[in-house]
């Protein structure tokens, strides 16, 4: 169990208690609405260097654990550890009869892992949340054996941009979730100690029907508005409706898009 009690910088990145919190109670729906997240892990993991065999893998952020079972069966020699920050998540996980072998509640920024102890970190649309991401390499560096591979996705400035710009013309209040810049991501992994084999940005676009099917998706996955400076208390109908209208400038033949600005991201730990 790691503490999540310090606090965090105001204006920053979501308190982990409020993320924690968010995916556990999104545990059970999770699954019904993350086609996108299974998209971005799958692309993730063809990214993974050819001859890849680790004997431990770690996948970090597991959630409901359907790339813990993904990676089990990919390398079925291997042992597996799933840490998730939400423990809720872990419960559903080993519900459903997850991949890994440990199920452990724990934070990407202080891994409950021993030192050189996985050849693999895999962590698919979960570092996005971390208020370091230099802690994050920095513990991946440390529980990577030689030779050892971390391979993530996250999300950078420009993910619901359209949702984003229509709240702005609505009361300029903070609805969206906040990211890191992708040369944010480019910077501290050239000083991570840690090889690049790639590193790129990639954008991800989904469309939906109205702009309640897309909050509604938010909310079923536990990654609705949990940022620092958030309106509290319900969004009035006129709100709401000023929101519909302004969204509806973006339409497109396909619906009302979404844009998911993912960063790929495959490092290796140095032999030596």
């Amino acid at each position: 169990m790691t503490d999540l009690s310090r606090p965090i910088l105001p204006g920053a990145l979501p308190d982990k208690r409020q993320v924690a919190a968010s995916f556990s109670r999104a545990a059970a729906s999770y699954d019904s609405v993350a086609a996108l997240q299974r998209d971005v892990g799958m692309s993730l993991l063809g990214q993974l260097p050819a001859g890849l065999a680790p004997s431990r893998w770690l996948d970090l952020g597991s959630g409901t654990g359907h790339f813990s079972r993904v990676l089990a069966e990919r390398f079925a020699q291997a042992s597996g550890v799933a840490v998730d920050i939400a423990e809720g998540m872990l419960r559903h996980a080993r519900h459903e009869q997850g991949g890994a072998q440990y199920h452990v509640v724990g934070d990407a920024e202080r891994l409950p892992l021993r030192e050189a102890s996985v050849d693999l970190v895999f962590s698919s649309l979960a570092v996005q949340w971390c208020g370091q991401f230099a802690s994050v390499l920095d513990e991946a560096r440390r529980v990577l054996r030689p030779g050892g591979v971390l391979a993530f996705s996250s999300l950078c400035v420009g993910t619901l941009d359209e949702l984003r710009a229509s709240w702005q013309a609505v009361d300029g209040l903070v609805h969206v979730n906040r990211f890191r810049r992708f040369d944010d991501y480019q910077r501290l992994c050239a000083g991570s100690g840690l090889q690049h084999v790639t590193l790129q940005q990639r954008a991800h676009v989904l469309h939906y029907p109205d702009v309640r099917s897309l909050t509604h998706e938010l909310k079923a996955l536990g990654a609705h508005n949990i940022n620092p400076g958030r309106p509290s208390g319900l969004t009035g109908r006129a709100r709401m409706q000023s929101l519909l209208q302004a969204y509806e400038a973006f339409r497109q033949p396909q619906g009302l898009p979404a844009t998911y600005q993912v960063v790929y991201g495959v490092l290796r730990k140095p032999q030596g």
